[in-house]
């Protein structure tokens, strides 16, 4: 009897470890080569996500929160990023921002990202290929970057129900896969 309870612990335990919400990457353990708050260097001159970011002050990080990011080193118009579960400073410490079923600071997206003018011609072409957000660039003095934003796709890496943040009309149950419906923006023009 007691190694059959053994044997049923262990087997409940592999099982729960085994869950994809304990196996997935979270904000805490992010890789040192994501950068919350990271500059993108371009031309000489740093350029950071418009955003209150997650850090609270008096760091004055800038980006979109919850996000963390790397640029290639290849290609410096190119970054990718991770998306997880986390609100900006102001929030409610440890509370889930973006998708609250979830726990706080688990991973959602992998984010790819292409720095680009915005135009109708490139934002038809990036739409099409999954990259229907885009996000503003500032330096740091706060002001925007005179043509070129950051075209972004998520793609998730779970199923969940995205109802928060700071756009709860964007509302959608998301799956594994590319997110046509992650707040889409890419048919709005820029104007800095």
């Amino acid at each position: 009897m007691r190694r059959i309870l053994s044997v049923a612990i262990i087997v409940v335990l592999a099982f729960v470890l085994a869950s994809p919400v304990l196996a997935a990457p979270t904000w805490d353990k992010n890789p040192k080569a994501f950068v919350h708050g990271a500059a993108v260097e371009l031309d000489g001159e740093s350029w950071y996500f418009a955003g209150p970011g997650s850090i609270p002050p008096p760091f004055n990080v800038v980006d979109v929160p919850g996000h963390t990011w790397t640029q290639d080193s290849k290609n410096p118009f190119k970054v990718v990023g991770r998306h997880y579960n986390v609100g900006p400073w102001m929030a409610p410490p440890g509370a889930p921002w973006w998708a609250t079923g979830e726990p706080y600071g688990v991973m959602l997206f992998k984010v790819d990202g292409i720095i680009a003018p915005w135009t109708w011609e490139i934002a038809e072409m990036m739409a099409a290929k999954g990259y229907v957000h885009y996000h503003e660039l500032v330096d740091a003095g706060g002001n925007h970057h005179p043509e070129l934003v950051v075209w972004l796709k998520h793609t998730a890496i779970r199923s969940f129900d995205f109802n928060g943040g700071p756009m709860p009309g964007a509302a959608h149950d998301v799956t594994p896969g590319i997110d046509y419906e992650f707040m889409p923006n890419w048919m709005e023009p820029y104007e800095p």
